[in-house]
This record gives C-alpha cells, structure tokens and sequence, in this order.
C-alpha cells in the first residue's frame, strides 16, 4: 500500500508539469463520462430498474387481442366490463386480479376547485400491486361492489393539496360535488398506473363502482379498461393466458348479439414490458449515441497520451538505461491514465447530476417512471466503474509506447525529434477512427431533422392556428340529469359564441393531442370484411355547436350537422376519408349507412350526411384512423358508440374555440364566461391548439435535438483530433518543411502538403463513417418518418460538411508550417 501511495505521488508531480494537457484531459474526459452517466440513469431508471412493486416479476397485463381489427400494434384493445367480470370472477392463475381506468374528477371541498388525474380501480387491483398504503388503508371489494363513497390519495396529493395534513383520514372531499372519504395515503413512491408524462400521474384512486351504463350489453363493444394481475406462485404467463382463454369464450358467448364473429383472445404479458415498450427503442438509441461520444473522447486523450509519451521518449530512454523495468514504466503510464480517468469521472459525476435537475424536465413525455431517475448508487458505481475502464483502455497505447522505446536510437538523437512513425500511423488511426462515429453520429442527425421537417409538413386534417381549447367535467351531483347538462352546454355556447373576437364555438368528447381516443365497433352497410378480418373499429366522436368550423376541419363532401339533427329524428353520422374509403371504396359516402356497433347488436341504421378530412389524433407522424362523428343530441340512439367519462353527452368535454385574435389572449373571457355559469366549475388543459400539436411533437424533438447535439460533440472532437494531429506532425517535420523551402519549395506547396494530410484522413474516415452509417441504419428505421435510412441528400451533405471542417482544422497548422523561418530552424536542429 505504501508503494502505491509512492506511485500515485509520483504520478501525480508528473501530471503537474502539464496542467495544460491535464485540464484538457480531464475536462475531455468529464464530458465524455457525464453524458454517459446522465443518460445510463435514464436507461437504469427506465429501462433496467424493476418495477416499484414487491415480487414486480409476477405483476402481469391481462388484456384483449383483436385480429384484424384496425388497432395500432398488434390489436390490443384492452378489456370490455365484462371482460373485467369474468376474468376475475373465472381465472384461478392469479392471486389477485383487477380491472382499472382513467377519470378526471372536479377536486372541490377543502380546496380550491381543480380537475384532477384519478383511476377507478376494481377491489382487486391494490392488493395485486402489494403496496401498503403509508396511511390508513386501502378500499375493498365490498367497498366497490356497494358503491361506497371511498378515495385513497397519492402522496403528492396530500402534500400539495392538503398540506399533509396529519388528520386527514376519514375527512371527506368533494369529488364531482360527491362527498368521499378519505380512508388512505400511499407511500411517497407510489405510481399506478405506470402512464408515461409527468401531468398523467394519478393523484388518487376511487372504487370502479360501474355505474349503470357500465353493465348495460353494449359495454361488451367498449374496450376502454385495463386490467393487471398478481400470478399466484408457479405459473406461469403461458398458463394464465391458457387459463384466461375460456374466460374469453365464455364472454363471447354471453354476449351472441355484441360479439358475433369476434376473433379475440386474450393476451397476459409481465407489466414491466407494458410499461417500457414504447421507451425502450428510445433510450437504447440515446445510451448508444452516447457511447460513441464517450468512444471519440477516449480516443482523443489516448492520442493526448500518446504524443506525451512520444515527447517524453528520452526521459523514458533515460530510465530504461539507469535500470528501470518495462514493467514499471507500464505501471507508471497506466497510473497517469487512471489518474486523470478517475478525476474526469467525478467532474463528469457532478456534471451529470446537474444535467439530470436541469434537464428530467425536458425529457418527452412517453418517458415511463421520469420520476424515478436520479443519481443513485448503481448510477454511481457505472460512473466510476466507466471511468477505471476508460483510464486502462486509453493508457494502454502510451504504455506500450513507452515499453516499444528504443535506448540506443533515442539517446543517439539527443535533442533532436525523430518521426516516430508507428505512432504516428496509431494517432493518424484513432482519429479516423474519431471522424467515422463522427459521421454515423451526423448522419443520424441529419436523418432525424429531414424526418422532423417532413413531420411538420403533415396535413393535420385541422388548422390548430387561432384556436383556444380547454377540457372541463360536470359534477354528477349537480348535473345529474341529461337534460341539465344539456342545459350547461347550449348555455355555455351560446355566452361564448356572443365574445368578441370569436368566430365560432363548439365542443366535443375527442380533441386530437389530447390522448382521449377511443375505439367504438361499427358496420358498414353492403361492406364485405377481408378474410381474416373481425370487426371494424372507428374513433367514436360525439360534437356539438359549430366543432368543425372551430377546428378547421375542411368537408369534404355533405353537409356538418345541424339543428335538425335531433333526438328523435334519423340518426346521422359524418365520416372520415379513410373509413368511406374503406368501407365503401370508390362511391359516394353520402346516403349510405352504418350500424352502429356489432353485427347482431340491436341499433338503428345511421345515415352518412358528410365526410371530412382524416385528422391526426396524437402525433402528425402517428397512423391515421377510421373516424366518426355524431351529434350528441343523438348519442343514446348512438348505443353502439359507447361514451368515455369525458364524453360531452354525459358530463363534459372538451371546448374549441376560433378566435379573430391571438387565441391565448381569450382565455380569461373563457374562463370568466364558464365561472358565469358554475362559479365552481373548473377548466383544465386551458391552451392554444398549436401548443397542444407542439406537445404531441415533443418526442421527437427531444429525440432529434439530443443526438443533433451528440453529434455536434462527437464532431467538435474529431476536429479537434485532426487538428492536434496535423499540428504534432507539422512539430515533429519542422528540418523536413525548413529543408523544403530551403531547396525552394513554395509556402503554397507547404500549405497544400499540410492541409492534404489532414484531408486524406478526413475522406477515409468519411468512407469508413459512410459504411457505418449504412450498416447501423436499421436502428434509426422506427425513429424516422418519410426519410429513408438511407437518404442520399443526407449523407452527401455530412460527407461534405466533415470533410470542409477537417480541411479548416488542418488550414491553421499548415500556415504554421508555411510560416517559419528555414535558416532559424535549420540552426536550431
């Protein structure tokens, strides 16, 4: 142990007589390392941690497949209440099983009214998860059963809303105007559903309590709900799913009217995949992004290393012939490399953790479990761990180096600089290999931007300009009855539509970016379903006032809907062009009808009174689906479009307003215009159109500008790795260029001499990078949209874009080289 403490003091006096090259170096390496560790605890917190939940291994998604039906993925719908009934009541693989869905209740009570994220859980779900609430308790299946009037609230709820009251069990809170009490708090940690975005979280949980609609036969066409389960120990997902097939077909039996030719089956699958599906192309891609960068930083400081173990050659040849072992100097070499490795990881350490309080917020909100990411101790012990193995892989080529020192040719030089031209082809390697992941990086950049601009080109179906939009839900105490809240909506529409500066007004149960479709059966009538094919499945819409007007959804053919369009009167939809198209290819939509529903479910005929354009529902890059609208005076003839709990016929909706002004400059008036009404009526998701399209839009451009500033990175080393390059070599032919120009080489000769160097790495690291760039295209497929991996434009203007930075980086030490003095250098030698 003493003897290392002598070596590391050593090494260290060694270092210090280069502070230059030791702040490079750590600084180099501090970023490199950093950037790793900020993304690894992304990739650990998302990706590799387990689930918050004990013996997470046995939490599983039990959920329905539809084939053939038009559903993104592979047909998953969810599950239907009655799925929810006979999974639980039928299947004998779970210890626990429990249906769940999304609500937005109005907070009142002992607040200040609010919308709030809240989940309707059946009795199954909590004891499933395993969690025990930090306070009081968890609601039972009685409790749910019986319609109890019962609530368990999040940690944060509790703290931001009531203060964290210590008293607040068995309080009651208004929910909707309903008094519930409070009987639970979970635990600080505590997250379900696991639903990416940090707005989406729930901030309490209420028995499912089905209401009454819930349990009519319809719902067997509504695939809205959730479900997840605890297997009992021993089984396995293959035999829950076996076991849940029957459940299955004893649905689809119960129901012959609702559920005629279905070809459904269930699916149980472990909640972790659920959870991290969707994230986990991303953030592999990023840690792989990332670990390039850190590849080009350690091949610059072994190239730093390198030329000082070039320039140290005689004090190495010296200790060779005073007896010092190659060992030793290997040691000594290695140990200047840890040095500096280790230091720059906790630079790089404290750079990460700001990084990550800056930066957690900005992470794009199909991010699971954003909450969870911090510099925790495996994070910690990463970072170190990196940096050792970085410190030995970079000292490794200087240490041979120094062992590879021949004592006679050295001190036979004295003074003098030798060529030294296998190091020079090892530095001239690393930086092409420096300027190849450099253009992988770029490329991939360059694809990511066209493939964003491409995104933003995209007909969105609508026009999000001038329009203001908001959310809202009628409390079901106060609004118990169809025809009062009928009452609050033709209200509100009307106050709204007599503002200045509006020019039309209307609401709706789906706004596109809001993430609330919802998928509803129907049939065209005379259309004949592909082999294969189950059941069509369309975006169920219902609207009221002048909503398409207040969108700027264009018609395409028809009519919008009018006030003559009543309850009693012919049930009448408006379609997209994508469900004519489908369901009646090459005609006329208009007059035609569709059944709203199944096949054999008892609904009426609605008539096609017009087709509008396909709007985009989340992300412009996402895939179109089958749309259609109905009146909502008309949603209970609709039975076959079954209402979501934001549905505008039951109690509330979404508000679009066009406006003549800036649409942010409204949103007082229309918050003043609904408290007119229901002083206590709170407006949630009060925000321009564009800025909800801006939103949709963010994973991408989180995913572009991220690898865009990798990739500026990675280029900014490999220029400053040609740069150090060509500078050492012009150093070490100082006699060479003196001797040249002495016979009459022109300084432009020189200048071209140089400058050709730095270019003839640059084209074969193109070349290398080109290839690479080619054979890791595959990664970047599911990231791009309407760009091909491998555009041409793209890598042309990389290939170029590297090769002019390389030319710029050898520009300056060629005109050093062009600039000196022959007589002065030839005396000095």
């Amino acid at each position: 142990m003493t003897s290392l403490f002598r070596d590391v003091r050593i090494a260290i006096r060694q270092l210090w007589k280069s502070p230059g090259f030791v702040i490079t170096a750590i600084l180099m390496l501090a970023l490199g390392i950093g950037a790793t560790t900020a993304i690894f605890s992304i990739v650990e917190g998302v990706l590799l941690r387990p689930l918050p939940f004990p013996d997470s291994d046995r939490l599983m998604v039990l959920a329905d497949i539809i084939q053939g039906a038009d559903i993104q993925g592979n047909g998953e719908a969810g599950v239907t209440v009655p799925d929810i009934r006979n999974y639980v009541r039928d299947t004998q693989s779970f210890e626990s099983l429990g249906g769940y869905a999304g609500a937005g209740l109005e907070l009142s009570g002992a607040v200040d009214p609010a919308m709030v994220n809240a989940t309707r859980l059946t009795g199954g779900v909590l004891p499933a998860l395993g969690v025990q609430p930090l306070l009081g308790r968890i609601f039972t299946q009685e409790e749910d059963d019986k319609h109890q009037l019962v609530t368990v609230l999040s940690y944060g709820t509790w703290q931001s809303r009531f203060h964290g009251d210590p008293g607040i069990l068995g309080k009651k809170i208004l929910l909707d105007r309903k008094p519930y009490l409070v009987i639970g708090v979970m635990p600080r940690n505590f997250e379900f559903p696991l639903t990416p975005g940090r707005l989406n979280h729930s901030e309490l949980w209420v028995p499912m309590s089905f209401e009454e609609q819930e349990l009519t036969p319809t719902a067997s066409a509504d695939w809205s709900y959730s479900m997840v389960g605890r297997l009992k120990p021993g089984v396995s997902p293959s035999q829950a799913k076996t076991d849940a097939e029957r459940s299955a077909k004893e649905t689809v039996r119960n129901y012959p009217a609702f559920m005629a030719g279905f070809n459904m089956h269930p699916v149980v699958r472990p909640l972790r995949e659920e959870t991290i599906e969707d994230a986990r192309p991303l953030v592999r891609t990023l840690f792989l992004a990332v670990a390039v960068v850190l590849l080009i930083a350690c091949a610059n400081l072994a190239g730093l290393l390198l030329v000082r173990a070039i320039r140290r050659r005689r004090e190495t040849a010296v200790r060779l012939a005073l007896g010092a072992s190659a060992k030793t100097l290997l040691w000594q070499t290695l140990l200047e490399s840890l040095i500096l490795s280790v230091t720059g990881g906790f630079v790089g350490l404290i750079l990460a953790a700001v990084a990550l309080r800056v930066g957690v917020s900005l992470l794009p909100e199909t991010l699971p479990r954003v909450n969870e990411i911090g510099l925790d101790w495996p994070v910690v012990g990463f970072a170190f761990g990196l940096a050792i193995l970085t410190g030995v892989i970079c000292g490794l080529a200087p240490a041979f180096a120094a062992m590879r020192t021949s004592v006679n040719d050295t001190l036979k030089e004295g003074g003098r600089t030798g060529s030294a031209g296998g190091h020079a082809r090892l530095r001239s390697a690393l930086v092409i290999a420096e300027i190849a992941v450099a253009m992988i990086l770029l490329t991939a950049s360059g694809l990511l931007l066209r493939s964003f601009d491409k995104m933003r080109q995209v007909d969105l179906g609508f026009q999000p300009d001038h329009t203001l939009v908001a959310s809202y839900a009628l409390p079901g105490k106060q609004y118990a009855t169809q025809a009062s809240a009928d009452e609050f909506n033709r209200e509100l529409l009307r106050r709204l539509q007599a503002l200045p500066g509006v020019k039309s007004v209307g609401l709706t149960s789906f706004l596109p970016a809001a993430g609330n479709n919802q998928n509803g059966a129907f049939l065209p009538e005379g259309y004949v379903q592909p082999k294969g094919d189950s059941i069509d499945l369309a975006t169920t819409i219902h609207v009221r006032g002048d909503y398409f007007r207040a969108m700027g959804i264009p018609l395409l053919h028809g009519r919008f809907f009018t006030e003559d369009d009543k309850a009693d009167g012919q049930v009448v939809v408006i379609v997209n062009q994508k469900l004519a198209e489908k369901s009646w290819p090459g005609q006329d939509p208009i007059g035609k009808r569709l059944r709203l529903g199944t096949q054999s479910m008892n609904t009426p005929w609605a008539i096609v009174v017009g087709e509008v354009a396909d709007v985009k529902e989340s992300s412009p890059d996402a895939p179109t689906k089958q749309q259609y609208y109905g009146p909502v005076d008309q949603a209970e003839a609709m039975a076959g479009a079954l209402a979501t709990p934001s549905d505008i016929n039951g109690n509330g909706g979404f508000i679009a307003l066009r406006t003549s002004i800036p649409p942010e400059q409204m949103e007082n008036a229309l918050r003043a215009t609904v408290r007119s009404i229901d002083a206590q009526l709170p407006l949630n998701q009060v925000q321009t159109m564009e800025h909800a399209i801006s939103d949709t839009e963010a994973p991408r451009r989180f995913n572009t500008t991220l690898i865009s500033s990798f990739a500026a990175a990675a280029l900014i080393l490999a220029v400053l790795g040609i740069y150090s390059v060509i500078a050492f070599s012009v150093a070490l032919r100082v006699q060479e260029m003196a001797i040249r120009m002495a016979l009459g080489s022109q300084r432009s000769g020189i200048i071209r001499l140089v400058v050709s160097a730095g270019a003839k790495l640059a084209l074969i690291g193109c070349a290398i990078g080109l290839a690479g760039a080619a054979a890791t295209s595959y990664l970047l497929r599911s990231f791009l949209f309407g760009v091909s991996a491998f555009d041409p434009l793209v890598l042309t203007l990389a290939a170029v874009f590297v090769l002019l930075l390389a030319l710029i980086a050898s520009l300056l030490p060629a005109r050093r080289a062009a600039s000196i003095d022959p007589m002065q250098a030839l005396r000095a030698d």
